[in-house]
């Protein structure tokens, strides 16, 4: 799989690409480093392990146990939750690592590890590629020091876990949703319980799909990233609106009561309000990467918001927040982190907080959406070019000042190189969808004669 570590922990298809060999030498690995760091000094470490419902999980999740244990690391099994209920019992409950398998809104076959360090936060850099190292240098033969007889880890189930989770869910609430009928989408995934219990003691007369995991169909033309069955279920029943995770449930798309898509820009521009409106946005301040759509940025400005935005990926959203102490941020993909209350998207959370929002203003979400209007974007891949040039060529450089000079301020252009294949992505955004399409064809066209 090359390096190992992605920008979302470990991920592949199960069984092949990352096996139970792999999941317990990282586990130990990670376990090495850790120690190593001082993490575990003057103590005995502890360690959170819980997991979305894939039928892998289990034999991963035995193995990265086994792994632990077997480098004398003490695991609280916590079972099927969402990656941000991992992260907040990893730090709620003072433990020196957390480690949640899952790959998110991947096919039911993939499969991922990602690691936590105490406090729920995701591991630096340096240590992921410091545990790969010593992965790879143990993988090939040299003995790992192991302890014996009481230096051992113990392993028990900490079943407490969702409870404590949901009740953190609902102290973050600022407002019941008494009167509110709501549709959960829950993708088959790891939220399939504690979603709606949490919905449920907020006040919400809640109505669900996609809350019934096998295994096997996870993300199943189902949660965030399949909304028709939500904007039918919102229909039928007459909701104020609906709510989709992904297969961790640690990001959030919604449907307004129209059966019209809110995604990840316009729930972050009406929670931007809503915590304005409370004093809970630091600073003004919104951090966002920079494929959100132009129309949120202009929104916030109107509003008198400061967008500060960021590479892809929710990482960078969160390093820039840590780094400044900024309350709110997130990705149109739905990833939304609330940093008082998480270490990473949670989609619960988010789901909840943008309901609170319509509870508490008696308005209903497409209202509260509709403080930011979606300008057309285009988005075109344009495949075997050469990507390392993206930057320094002239010739593409012309092609985007015209672009950007016939677009004027209500448009925008971005050329991203592909961080994985021999591809670069064109994105146009404009007031009208033809002529983004136009802008877009063309800039395609500069990029094949620039770089093929």
């Amino acid at each position: 799989m090359g390096r190992l570590f992605g920008t979302d922990g470990v991920r592949g298809v199960a069984n092949a690409d990352l096996t139970a060999e792999m999941a317990l030498g990282l586990s130990v690995a990670a376990a090495h480093v850790l120690a190593e760091a001082g993490t575990f000094e003057g103590h005995r470490p502890t360690a959170v392990v819980g997991r979305d419902p894939r039928a892998s999980g289990e034999f991963l999740e035995a193995a990265v146990v086994a792994g632990l244990a077997s480098a004398g690391v003490d695991v609280l099994r916590v079972g099927v939750l969402p990656t941000p209920a991992v992260a907040h019992l990893t730090g709620a409950l003072g433990a020196d690592l957390g480690v949640m398998l899952s790959a998110s809104h991947n096919a039911m076959p993939d499969n991922g590890i990602k690691f936590f360090a105490r406090g729920g936060h995701k591991l630096a850099d340096e240590l992921e590629d410091r545990i790969e190292s010593v992965y790879e240098e143990h993988r090939t033969g040299a003995p790992w020091d192991r302890p014996t007889g009481a230096g051992v880890g113990r392993v028990r189930t900490y079943e407490e876990g969702a409870d404590q989770y949901v009740a953190h869910l609902l102290s973050a609430l600022p407002n019941r949703l008494d009167g509110l009928k709501i549709v959960l989408d829950e993708a088959h995934g790891a939220a399939a319980r504690v979603s709606p219990e949490a919905f449920t003691q907020a006040g919400a007369e809640v109505i669900t799909i996609g809350a019934e995991p096998d295994g096997l169909n996870i993300n199943d033309g189902c949660g965030s990233t399949h909304l028709d069955l939500l904007k039918a279920a919102v229909i039928e029943h007459g909701a104020a609106l609906g709510i989709a995770h992904d297969g961790d449930a640690d990001r959030c798309l919604a449907v307004d009561h129209a059966g019209e898509e809110v995604d990840g820009d316009q729930i972050l521009a009406v929670l931007a309000l809503a915590m304005r409106e409370r004093s809970a946005l630091r600073s003004h301040t919104v951090v966002a990467t920079v494929m959100s759509n132009l129309g949120f940025k202009l929104a916030l400005e109107r509003e008198g918001l400061t967008l500060i935005q960021t590479a892809v990926g929710d990482r960078y959203v969160l390093e820039e927040m840590k780094r400044h102490d900024y309350a709110l941020g997130g990705e149109q993909s739905g990833h939304v982190i609330i940093l008082d209350h998480a270490t990473t998207g949670d989609g619960t959370l988010t789901g909840l907080l943008l309901a609170a929002e319509v509870a508490r203003t008696g308005r209903t979400l497409k209202d509260l959406a509709s403080v930011m209007e979606r300008l057309p974007q285009v988005l075109i891949n344009v495949p075997d070019v050469d990507r390392s040039r993206v930057g320094n060529s002239a010739e593409l450089a012309v092609a985007v000042a015209e672009a950007e000079r016939e677009l004027g301020a209500t448009g925008r252009v971005l050329l991203r190189p592909s961080g994985t294949e021999p591809l670069v992505r064109v994105m146009v955004e404009a007031a009208d969808i033809e002529q983004a399409r136009s802008v877009a064809g063309r800039l395609a066209d500069a990029v094949k004669s620039a770089l093929g």
